[in-house]
């Protein structure tokens, strides 16, 4: 007679649990790379807008606050003087991050980060991989401390790994892993039940907090803008850049037109002297190139390729657009502004008395310092003329 072989009891339970927590650990499992893989496009699209954005930001920044400053100057008024004072704080205010991080690394004697990611979201293969790892060495697969702190050690690695999108580590680690025991109980273990309850539990859990960072990290503001482009991120900066130069040129136009400026180049075939006529100017100091004391303290406010093409040696230098910001620059002599043909120094000068400051125009400017014979100089050595 043949012994007949024990068909092993299954308990029904078990084997529905089993189904469920193999199917919501899938759900977690793709949740998880999906919010991850978020995280990291959204990181990185923030590191690049900050590098490539941040300073057009901080020169809008400035623009306002200049522009705030030279309507008070013109007008006086509490309301222009308080609107300035608070677009200046802002400026003031605003923290250097990469300073702050270079402070934080300092006091923490820690070595500086590693570069940062080249890309923004990670490969299928990465994300497969990830995925994989994961779900075979997950912490809470084992119950017991000292293996999870293990396990916990190893998937930082693995989520560093894949946060720079770094498929051959990740090959590498997946490599490393599969020769590591796996902790859960065994299908025939009496504790196997009660692991499967509390699993399923957990990752319940799991997925309702991924659901609700998946929902933080799309209304955070990196992300919403990430999501104009979610495929062409490096097309949506630029477009942004763009933007954001064609708002600073406007703004430097305006605040050249409140400070009598005009941009380089800007003639239309008009006669220079009519564009800065300092007639309108007559009731401001005013002195002769010719009569300027050779030890003056003189103020140039040309435009950079203005001066560079000829200017007075020992003049101090400061664009009109930058007189407001750098005033306290200007050193406590009698200043003798100069510019083009006196119109835009006028304007200075004007700025300058209302602050209490003393100060006179030179009358003509380079074109009349060059007709009455005083030297200049050129940035390059070559022979200096007034642009």
């Amino acid at each position: 007679m043949t012994a007949q072989i024990p068909v092993r009891w299954t308990d029904p339970q078990q084997g529905e649990l089993e189904e469920r927590v193999e199917a919501t650990e899938l759900a977690w499992l793709t949740m998880d790379v999906d919010v991850r893989t978020l995280r990291v496009e959204i990181d990185n699209f923030a590191l690049i807008h900050h590098q490539l954005l941040g300073p057009l930001y901080a020169r809008l920044d400035e623009l306002d606050a200049l522009l705030a400053e030279a309507v008070a100057a013109r007008t006086g008024l509490p309301e222009d003087l308080r609107r300035a004072h608070e677009a200046r704080q802002r400026v003031e205010d605003m923290p250097d991050l990469d300073a702050l991080f270079d402070s934080v690394r300092e006091q923490e004697d820690a070595p500086p980060p590693p570069a940062a990611p080249v890309r923004v979201r990670p490969g299928r293969d990465a994300q497969r991989i990830y995925r994989e790892l994961v779900r075979r060495a997950h912490p809470d697969l084992s119950t017991d401390p000292a293996e999870q702190e293990r396990r916990a050690a190893f998937l930082a690695r693995v989520n560093e790994a894949y946060a720079y999108g770094d498929t051959g580590a990740l090959e590498a680690l997946s490599a490393e892993w599969s020769t590591a025991p796996e902790a859960a109980p065994a299908t025939d273990s009496p504790d196997r039940l009660g692991w499967l309850r509390r699993r399923l539990e957990w990752l319940t859990g799991r997925i309702g907090e991924l659901a609700a960072e998946q929902v933080r990290l799309e209304r955070s503001a990196m992300g919403e803008l990430l999501a104009l482009a979610p495929q062409d991120p490096d097309g949506l900066l630029a477009e942004l850049a763009e933007q954001l130069l064609a708002r600073a040129a406007a703004q430097q136009a305006e605040l050249e037109g409140l400070l009598g400026g005009r941009p380089v180049g800007d003639n239309d075939g008009a006669d220079p002297e009519a564009q800065e006529n300092q007639t309108m100017f007559a009731q401001i100091p005013t002195i002769d190139a010719a009569a300027v004391p050779a030890d003056a303290a003189l103020l140039d406010v040309r435009e950079q390729d203005e001066w560079d093409a000829g200017h007075v040696a020992g003049a101090l230098h400061i664009p009109i657009g930058e007189v407001v910001a750098r005033i306290e620059e200007l050193p406590d002599a009698k200043l003798y502004v100069l510019c083009r043909v006196g119109g835009r120094s006028a304007q200075v000068v004007q700025y300058l008395v209302q602050n209490g400051r003393e100060a006179v125009n030179v009358d003509g400017g380079m074109y009349a310092w060059d007709g009455a014979g005083r030297p200049m100089v050129s940035s390059g050595g070559q022979d200096a003329f007034v642009l």
